[in-house]
């Protein structure tokens, strides 16, 4: 961040060179640009900065910039110069302030402030965990924040709304040849003498190129053969016959980059959450998408563009639902159960607006439409067992209610609520699209036209369509006999995800007792196998340390003084032979 308020500061006009230079107190003209008159300040809303000198000074410049643009703000520096109320304060920490300190200094601002919104400018070097920045009491955090985002910030908290931007700096490129050390001292060896033969080879060159001289071209092209010896030599010692010849440089590892968070909520209401969490996925979505689940996905049958669309048109029709939900003002058990009396209904609209309204293709030598006749064929009233609950999670978007996370009751609108909101609808967009995909697969084996249509290419033959079918329906009933009595019993669920253009599985640990009650007796006898395990672990754990005990005894106090006793005769034997010859 101060690459850019280097820049403002250099930029500056001459008066304001001569303010800095001269060692007396700056003109009247100079402090009116930082204290506006009253009739100003009443237009203006009041901002108060406070920073370092050098930060100060180049957000002040930064702010007073968006006067040009028809927004005029009344920047204050000390809280002296407020006059009136105060709108939002803006607080840059230094990067070596402890936690507690950070966290104290944050509240401090808040009581003092109130109802003010506090903006938190973070350096990229803070030192603190990601998890731990999401919990800071503050409508806006920014970190490395760049002008043009500090800009829209402060406009954002200033019309209600609330901003994260959490940017953690990427871990230096270090080249493993400036060390040495990257592969090896051979490696090494052999990339530094390499070089140095190529360099005293072109040397060698240029001056052949400007002798004249017999004598001093014999000499050179004597030294360019010793060269070529001593190439062809270190290749013998130390590497490979590839290394000899130019190649273009690998770039240089790096880190893998820290998790960077954005979020921009206009409105800290219902509305507003669902907005923010709407349009995070669709731009997942429309950036493309591929599967790191670790799971085989019915999802990953359909061609990019009909799984672009079929995610689009959930979350359009999710859209719509939550907007009929806001207005039915339904709660507790009759929220939750016309939301899930209208699944199968989304799913069917979802699908009709994938495949198309109409689109007609050939079967059987007659033209149908392939909306309609997926909706026949298809059935897509199953409940998914392993969709969470969905009450929490209307309650927040609907009617704006806490959220618990990690043992901690939050409002939607802070930033923890917000992302695990985000996974929550994640986990729904991929599952339904998956029983919806799963479907379509069903009825593409039947249709071999409706492949070309709706799948990918290496789906066009028979034997791989199957072959995925059969897969699948392994995969799931394993899921069903198996994994989910393990997941149950450990309290486990694992949801959908969507981070940086990839569907993950993220785990969440959560009470299911009631679902593990439901089980049939196949599946409870998985848990039940566990728990025979769990309670003769410790028992057998003892009996085994017992064995190893004896074992050793035996090994010691019997079998090791047997051996000595026999050593012992045999040396004595061995002594008296030896005297007796």
């Amino acid at each position: 961040m101060s690459i850019w308020l280097w820049a403002l500061l250099r930029d500056a006009g001459d008066g304001d060179q001569q303010r800095h230079r001269s060692s007396r107190p700056p003109p009247a003209t100079a402090i009116a640009t930082v204290i506006p008159t009253v009739n100003e300040a009443q237009a203006a809303p009041q901002l108060l900065i406070l920073a370092e000198p050098l930060l100060r000074e180049g957000l002040l410049r930064l702010l007073s910039q968006e006067e040009s643009d028809g927004v005029r703000y009344s920047l204050c520096t000390d809280p002296h110069q407020l006059q009136g109320g105060l709108q939002l304060v803006i607080w840059s920490a230094p990067a070596t302030m402890p936690a507690q300190t950070l966290l104290n200094e944050l509240q401090h601002l808040r009581e003092r402030w109130h109802p003010a919104p506090l903006l938190l400018l973070l350096p990229g070097e803070i030192g603190h965990p990601h998890h731990w920045l999401l919990q800071l009491p503050a409508e806006g955090v920014l970190q490395q924040a760049e002008p043009a985002e500090i800009r829209n910030a402060v406009a954002t908290l200033l019309a209600g709304g609330r901003v994260l931007e959490l940017r953690p700096p990427a871990a230096p490129a270090t080249s493993s040849e400036s060390l040495g050390l990257g592969q090896g001292l051979g490696q090494w060896l052999l990339r530094s003498g390499l070089a140095q033969i190529d360099t005293e080879q072109r040397r060698c060159q240029q001056w052949l190129e400007r002798c004249d001289a017999h004598f001093s071209g014999l000499l050179l092209r004597a030294r360019l053969r010793e060269l070529a010896v001593a190439r062809r030599l270190l290749l013998w010692l130390w590497g490979p016959i590839s290394l000899a010849f130019a190649t273009a440089e690998a770039p240089p590892a790096t880190m893998p980059a820290a998790v960077a968070t954005a979020i921009t909520l206009r409105q800290r209401t219902a509305i507003g959450v669902w907005d923010t969490i709407r349009e995070r996925l669709v731009a997942a979505v429309q950036a493309g998408l591929t599967n790191a689940s670790g799971q085989l996905l019915a999802l990953d049958g359909l061609s990019d563009v009909h799984r672009r669309d079929l995610l689009l048109a959930l979350i359009s029709q999710l859209d719509l639902l939550v907007t009929r939900l806001r207005c039915d003002q339904l709660r507790g058990e009759a929220l939750e159960q016309r939301w899930l009396a209208l699944q199968p209904e989304i799913r069917r609209l979802s699908l009709r607006q994938m495949a198309g309204d109409y689109v007609q293709l050939p079967q059987e030598g007659r033209l149908l439409p392939v909306a309609e006749n997926l909706i026949e064929t298809t059935d897509l009233s199953t409940e998914d067992p392993d969709l969470p609950t969905g009450l929490p999670m209307l309650a927040a978007l609907v009617q704006a209610q806490p959220l618990l996370v990690e043992g901690r009751l939050l409002a939607p609108d802070e930033p923890q609520a917000l992302l695990h909101l985000e996974v929550m609808i994640s986990n729904w967009l991929i599952r339904s699209a998956e029983q919806i995909s799963a479907e379509v697969l069903a009825c593409c084996s039947t249709w071999p036209e409706l492949r070309r249509y709706l799948l990918g290419p290496d789906l066009l033959a028979t034997r791989n369509l199957e072959r995925l079918r059969n897969q699948l329906n392994t995969q799931q009933r394993w899921g069903s006999w198996f994994e989910r009595p393990v997941q149950l019993y450990e309290s486990r669920r694992l949801l959908y995800g969507l981070r940086d253009g990839a569907i993950l599985q993220l785990p969440l640990t959560e009470p299911r007792d009631a679902e593990l009650r439901r089980l049939g007796w196949p599946q409870q006898l998985v848990t039940l196998l566990l728990e025979a395990r769990d309670a003769l672990a410790p028992q057998l754990q003892i009996l085994l340390k017992q064995l190893g005990d004896l074992l050793v005894v035996l090994l010691t106090s019997v079998i090791g003084r047997a051996i000595g006793l026999v050593g012992r005769g045999i040396l004595q034997g061995m002594g008296r032979s030896a005297g007796r010859g």
